[in-house]
Protein backbone atom coordinates (compact mmCIF):
# COMPACT_ATOMS: atom_id res chain seq x y z
CA UNK A 1 0.00 0.00 0.00
CA UNK A 2 1.56 3.06 -1.24
CA UNK A 3 1.11 6.33 1.30
CA UNK A 4 -1.68 9.06 -0.02
CA UNK A 5 0.14 11.85 -1.53
CA UNK A 6 -0.51 14.42 0.93
CA UNK A 7 2.15 16.81 2.65
CA UNK A 8 1.22 17.31 5.92
CA UNK A 9 1.89 20.87 7.70
CA UNK A 10 1.63 22.23 11.48
CA UNK A 11 0.05 25.76 11.94
CA UNK A 12 -0.20 27.92 15.03
CA UNK A 13 -0.47 31.41 13.15
CA UNK A 14 2.84 32.92 13.59
CA UNK A 15 4.56 33.92 10.96
CA UNK A 16 6.93 31.44 11.36
CA UNK A 17 4.44 28.49 10.39
CA UNK A 18 3.38 30.62 8.05
CA UNK A 19 6.50 30.22 6.32
CA UNK A 20 6.54 26.79 6.72
CA UNK A 21 3.14 26.64 4.93
CA UNK A 22 4.27 28.74 2.21
CA UNK A 23 6.91 26.04 1.58
CA UNK A 24 4.84 22.98 2.01
CA UNK A 25 2.52 24.80 -0.30
CA UNK A 26 5.52 24.83 -3.07
CA UNK A 27 6.53 21.54 -2.73
CA UNK A 28 3.07 20.34 -3.17
CA UNK A 29 2.53 22.15 -5.98
CA UNK A 30 5.80 20.93 -7.30
CA UNK A 31 4.95 16.88 -6.86
CA UNK A 32 1.25 17.46 -7.60
CA UNK A 33 0.16 16.17 -3.92
CA UNK A 34 -2.60 17.64 -1.88
CA UNK A 35 -1.56 19.99 1.11
CA UNK A 36 -3.13 18.95 5.03
CA UNK A 37 -3.13 21.50 7.72
CA UNK A 38 -3.20 20.62 11.25
CA UNK A 39 -3.53 22.96 14.24
CA UNK A 40 -3.77 20.96 17.28
CA UNK A 41 -4.66 22.43 20.99
CA UNK A 42 -4.29 21.07 24.78
CA UNK A 43 -6.93 22.07 26.88
CA UNK A 44 -5.45 23.65 30.33
CA UNK A 45 -6.47 22.40 33.58
CA UNK A 46 -5.70 24.14 36.71
CA UNK A 47 -5.86 22.53 40.26
CA UNK A 48 -8.89 23.77 42.28
CA UNK A 49 -8.81 23.30 45.90
CA UNK A 50 -12.22 23.94 46.39
CA UNK A 51 -13.10 20.20 44.41
CA UNK A 52 -11.08 18.27 47.02
CA UNK A 53 -8.12 18.30 45.74
CA UNK A 54 -9.64 17.82 41.90
CA UNK A 55 -8.74 18.95 38.85
CA UNK A 56 -11.16 22.17 36.81
CA UNK A 57 -10.76 22.04 33.32
CA UNK A 58 -11.15 25.20 31.03
CA UNK A 59 -13.97 25.49 29.19
CA UNK A 60 -12.32 25.06 25.33
CA UNK A 61 -14.81 26.64 23.22
CA UNK A 62 -13.12 30.34 23.27
CA UNK A 63 -9.72 28.24 22.02
CA UNK A 64 -11.06 26.01 19.85
CA UNK A 65 -12.53 29.14 17.67
CA UNK A 66 -9.00 30.35 18.08
CA UNK A 67 -7.72 27.26 16.45
CA UNK A 68 -10.37 27.60 13.56
CA UNK A 69 -8.95 30.77 13.01
CA UNK A 70 -6.09 30.00 12.66
CA UNK A 71 -6.86 27.27 10.04
CA UNK A 72 -9.15 30.08 7.93
CA UNK A 73 -6.41 32.44 7.86
CA UNK A 74 -4.07 29.44 6.69
CA UNK A 75 -6.59 28.45 4.18
CA UNK A 76 -6.87 32.20 2.90
CA UNK A 77 -2.89 32.40 2.33
CA UNK A 78 -2.79 29.90 -0.14
CA UNK A 79 -6.42 29.68 -1.83
CA UNK A 80 -4.88 30.59 -4.72
CA UNK A 81 -1.78 28.09 -4.83
CA UNK A 82 -4.22 25.77 -7.11
CA UNK A 83 -3.26 23.16 -4.56
CA UNK A 84 -6.31 20.60 -2.92
CA UNK A 85 -6.05 21.69 0.86
CA UNK A 86 -7.86 20.19 3.37
CA UNK A 87 -7.74 21.07 7.61
CA UNK A 88 -8.01 19.61 10.88
CA UNK A 89 -8.59 21.32 14.33
CA UNK A 90 -6.90 18.22 16.57
CA UNK A 91 -6.61 18.10 20.45
CA UNK A 92 -3.69 16.99 22.04
CA UNK A 93 0.40 17.84 22.59
CA UNK A 94 1.50 19.41 19.07
CA UNK A 95 4.02 16.84 18.66
CA UNK A 96 2.06 14.01 19.66
CA UNK A 97 -0.94 15.01 17.00
CA UNK A 98 1.94 15.46 14.22
CA UNK A 99 3.52 12.13 14.74
CA UNK A 100 0.41 10.12 14.75
CA UNK A 101 -0.69 11.99 11.32
CA UNK A 102 2.45 11.16 9.79
CA UNK A 103 1.46 7.72 9.38
CA UNK A 104 -0.90 8.70 6.63
CA UNK A 105 1.21 11.45 4.72
CA UNK A 106 4.12 11.20 2.64
CA UNK A 107 5.57 13.92 3.89
CA UNK A 108 5.62 16.63 6.97
CA UNK A 109 6.57 20.39 7.43
CA UNK A 110 6.98 22.53 10.53
CA UNK A 111 8.41 25.88 11.43
CA UNK A 112 11.16 27.03 13.64
CA UNK A 113 11.11 30.25 15.99
CA UNK A 114 7.76 29.88 16.89
CA UNK A 115 7.45 32.73 19.17
CA UNK A 116 4.25 34.11 19.70
CA UNK A 117 0.76 32.61 17.75
CA UNK A 118 -1.87 30.78 19.00
CA UNK A 119 -0.97 29.36 22.10
CA UNK A 120 3.04 28.67 21.03
CA UNK A 121 1.93 25.60 21.15
CA UNK A 122 3.30 23.92 17.83
CA UNK A 123 6.75 25.38 16.93
CA UNK A 124 9.91 24.92 18.95
CA UNK A 125 9.92 21.56 20.52
CA UNK A 126 8.21 20.55 17.96
CA UNK A 127 10.87 20.53 15.49
CA UNK A 128 13.11 18.76 17.20
CA UNK A 129 10.35 15.84 18.09
CA UNK A 130 8.67 15.55 14.94
CA UNK A 131 11.82 14.94 12.61
CA UNK A 132 13.09 12.27 15.87
CA UNK A 133 9.77 10.45 15.84
CA UNK A 134 7.90 11.01 12.49
CA UNK A 135 6.60 7.82 10.59
CA UNK A 136 7.38 10.04 7.17
CA UNK A 137 10.59 12.27 6.35
CA UNK A 138 9.72 15.73 8.02
CA UNK A 139 11.14 18.89 6.50
CA UNK A 140 12.17 21.52 9.37
CA UNK A 141 11.67 24.81 7.70
CA UNK A 142 13.71 27.96 9.87
CA UNK A 143 12.28 31.47 9.78
CA UNK A 144 15.00 33.72 7.68
CA UNK A 145 12.74 36.08 6.11
CA UNK A 146 13.61 39.84 5.11
CA UNK A 147 12.77 42.37 7.45
CA UNK A 148 9.36 43.22 7.44
CA UNK A 149 8.11 39.00 7.10
CA UNK A 150 7.40 39.09 10.46
CA UNK A 151 3.96 40.21 9.30
CA UNK A 152 1.87 36.97 10.14
CA UNK A 153 -0.44 38.47 7.11
CA UNK A 154 2.74 38.72 4.35
CA UNK A 155 3.15 36.16 1.91
CA UNK A 156 6.77 34.72 1.31
CA UNK A 157 6.23 34.44 -2.10
CA UNK A 158 9.13 36.21 -2.18
CA UNK A 159 11.76 34.04 0.51
CA UNK A 160 10.73 30.83 -0.37
CA UNK A 161 12.40 29.50 -3.59
CA UNK A 162 12.91 26.83 -5.35
CA UNK A 163 15.06 24.77 -5.05
CA UNK A 164 17.93 24.39 -6.81
CA UNK A 165 21.11 23.12 -4.58
CA UNK A 166 20.60 20.19 -2.07
CA UNK A 167 23.52 19.21 0.08
CA UNK A 168 23.55 16.03 1.74
CA UNK A 169 25.42 14.69 4.47
CA UNK A 170 27.79 11.61 4.12
CA UNK A 171 29.75 9.79 6.59
CA UNK A 172 29.48 5.96 5.49
CA UNK A 173 27.04 4.97 8.15
CA UNK A 174 23.56 2.99 6.86
CA UNK A 175 21.50 6.18 8.19
CA UNK A 176 23.86 8.34 5.34
CA UNK A 177 23.22 6.05 2.73
CA UNK A 178 18.94 6.66 3.53
CA UNK A 179 19.56 10.36 3.57
CA UNK A 180 21.48 10.32 0.17
CA UNK A 181 18.80 7.82 -1.23
CA UNK A 182 16.16 11.01 -0.38
CA UNK A 183 18.04 13.26 -1.59
CA UNK A 184 18.65 12.14 -5.08
CA UNK A 185 14.49 11.47 -5.17
CA UNK A 186 14.55 15.30 -3.95
CA UNK A 187 17.41 16.03 -6.76
CA UNK A 188 14.95 14.30 -9.20
CA UNK A 189 11.81 16.61 -7.85
CA UNK A 190 13.33 19.51 -8.27
CA UNK A 191 15.76 19.05 -10.82
CA UNK A 192 18.39 20.38 -8.49
CA UNK A 193 22.12 20.28 -8.07
CA UNK A 194 23.19 17.42 -5.30
CA UNK A 195 26.18 18.04 -3.00
CA UNK A 196 27.44 15.32 -1.00
CA UNK A 197 29.53 16.32 1.98
CA UNK A 198 31.66 14.30 4.50
CA UNK A 199 33.56 15.63 7.24
CA UNK A 200 36.81 15.38 9.02
CA UNK A 201 36.74 16.58 12.45
CA UNK A 202 40.50 15.90 13.03
CA UNK A 203 42.07 19.27 14.80
CA UNK A 204 38.41 20.66 16.04
CA UNK A 205 39.16 18.91 19.24
CA UNK A 206 35.63 17.43 19.27
CA UNK A 207 35.01 15.18 16.73
CA UNK A 208 35.10 11.62 16.20
CA UNK A 209 39.00 11.67 15.15
CA UNK A 210 39.70 13.77 17.83
CA UNK A 211 41.79 10.85 20.04
CA UNK A 212 43.60 9.85 17.10
CA UNK A 213 47.43 9.97 17.71
CA UNK A 214 49.31 13.83 16.68
CA UNK A 215 51.29 11.80 13.90
CA UNK A 216 48.23 10.97 11.72
CA UNK A 217 48.53 11.50 8.62
CA UNK A 218 45.72 14.17 7.73
CA UNK A 219 45.98 13.79 3.78
CA UNK A 220 45.93 10.33 4.04
CA UNK A 221 42.67 10.32 6.26
CA UNK A 222 41.02 12.80 4.22
CA UNK A 223 42.38 10.00 0.86
CA UNK A 224 40.71 6.92 2.69
CA UNK A 225 37.46 9.76 3.48
CA UNK A 226 37.40 10.52 -0.42
CA UNK A 227 37.32 6.99 -1.71
CA UNK A 228 34.63 5.86 0.97
CA UNK A 229 32.60 8.40 -0.23
CA UNK A 230 33.21 7.81 -3.82
CA UNK A 231 32.28 4.50 -3.63
CA UNK A 232 29.03 5.15 -2.27
CA UNK A 233 28.13 8.06 -4.75
CA UNK A 234 29.29 6.07 -7.43
CA UNK A 235 26.94 3.48 -6.58
CA UNK A 236 23.96 5.59 -6.33
CA UNK A 237 25.02 7.36 -9.71
CA UNK A 238 25.07 4.22 -11.37
CA UNK A 239 21.58 3.87 -10.15
CA UNK A 240 20.48 6.75 -11.81
CA UNK A 241 21.63 7.71 -15.19
CA UNK A 242 21.61 10.67 -16.32
CA UNK A 243 23.06 12.10 -12.77
CA UNK A 244 25.79 13.81 -11.52
CA UNK A 245 26.24 14.22 -7.43
CA UNK A 246 29.12 16.70 -6.34
CA UNK A 247 31.09 15.42 -3.89
CA UNK A 248 33.00 17.61 -0.72
CA UNK A 249 36.03 16.04 1.63
CA UNK A 250 36.53 18.60 4.26
CA UNK A 251 38.01 19.51 7.71
CA UNK A 252 34.86 19.73 10.08
CA UNK A 253 32.31 18.19 12.06
CA UNK A 254 29.34 17.23 10.07
CA UNK A 255 27.07 19.91 11.52
CA UNK A 256 29.58 22.18 11.09
CA UNK A 257 30.23 21.90 6.87
CA UNK A 258 26.20 20.94 6.68
CA UNK A 259 25.39 24.60 8.02
CA UNK A 260 28.26 26.39 6.45
CA UNK A 261 27.22 25.10 3.31
CA UNK A 262 23.02 25.51 4.40
CA UNK A 263 23.98 29.25 3.80
CA UNK A 264 24.38 28.55 -0.16
CA UNK A 265 21.66 25.45 0.11
CA UNK A 266 18.09 25.51 -0.77
CA UNK A 267 17.49 22.40 0.65
CA UNK A 268 20.01 20.18 3.78
CA UNK A 269 19.33 16.28 4.17
CA UNK A 270 20.15 14.62 7.35
CA UNK A 271 19.52 10.51 8.33
CA UNK A 272 19.28 9.68 11.79
CA UNK A 273 18.71 6.21 13.56
CA UNK A 274 15.92 7.13 14.65
CA UNK A 275 15.81 5.54 17.65
CA UNK A 276 12.07 6.08 19.02
CA UNK A 277 10.72 6.36 22.04
CA UNK A 278 9.72 9.74 23.81
CA UNK A 279 12.50 8.70 26.71
CA UNK A 280 14.79 10.39 24.37
CA UNK A 281 13.93 13.07 21.95
CA UNK A 282 17.55 13.71 20.32
CA UNK A 283 17.93 12.64 16.42
CA UNK A 284 21.80 12.75 17.27
CA UNK A 285 24.37 15.46 17.93
CA UNK A 286 24.74 15.96 14.15
CA UNK A 287 20.76 16.25 12.82
CA UNK A 288 19.94 18.13 15.82
CA UNK A 289 23.19 21.06 15.57
CA UNK A 290 21.60 21.39 11.78
CA UNK A 291 18.06 22.11 12.45
CA UNK A 292 18.95 24.28 14.73
CA UNK A 293 21.46 26.49 13.04
CA UNK A 294 20.84 25.91 9.77
CA UNK A 295 19.72 28.72 7.10
CA UNK A 296 18.02 26.85 5.21
CA UNK A 297 15.32 24.32 5.08
CA UNK A 298 16.25 20.71 6.85
CA UNK A 299 15.01 17.37 5.45
CA UNK A 300 15.39 14.71 8.22
CA UNK A 301 15.08 10.96 7.44
CA UNK A 302 15.16 8.78 10.00
CA UNK A 303 15.80 5.09 9.01
CA UNK A 304 12.67 4.21 10.83
CA UNK A 305 10.71 5.46 9.12
CA UNK A 306 12.22 4.48 5.54
CA UNK A 307 11.73 1.10 6.64
CA UNK A 308 8.02 1.62 7.34
CA UNK A 309 7.71 3.34 4.02
CA UNK A 310 9.21 0.74 1.98
CA UNK A 311 7.48 -1.71 3.91
CA UNK A 312 3.96 -0.36 3.23
CA UNK A 313 5.17 0.18 -0.62
CA UNK A 314 5.94 -3.61 -0.86
CA UNK A 315 2.44 -4.82 0.49
CA UNK A 316 -0.08 -5.49 -2.23
CA UNK A 317 -2.84 -3.37 -2.51
CA UNK A 318 -6.29 -4.84 -0.81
Amino acid sequence: MTRPEVVLVGVDGSAASLHALDWATAYARRVGWSLHMVCSYSLPSFTAASLDGGYAALDDTAIQEGAKAVLAEAQARVADSGVRVTATVATGDAAGVLVEMSKEHGLAVVGTRGRGGFTERLLGTVSSALPAHSHCPTVVVPHRAAEGADDPTRRDGDTVHEVRRIVVGVDGSPSAEVALKHAVAQAKVWDAELVAVAGVPLGTGAGILAWLPSQIDHEQVLADIKAGLDVVVDRFEAENPGMTIKRHVLDGSGAELLTEFSTAADLIVVGSRGRGGFRGLLLGSTSQAVLHHSACPVLVVTRRCDEEMREEDAEPAA
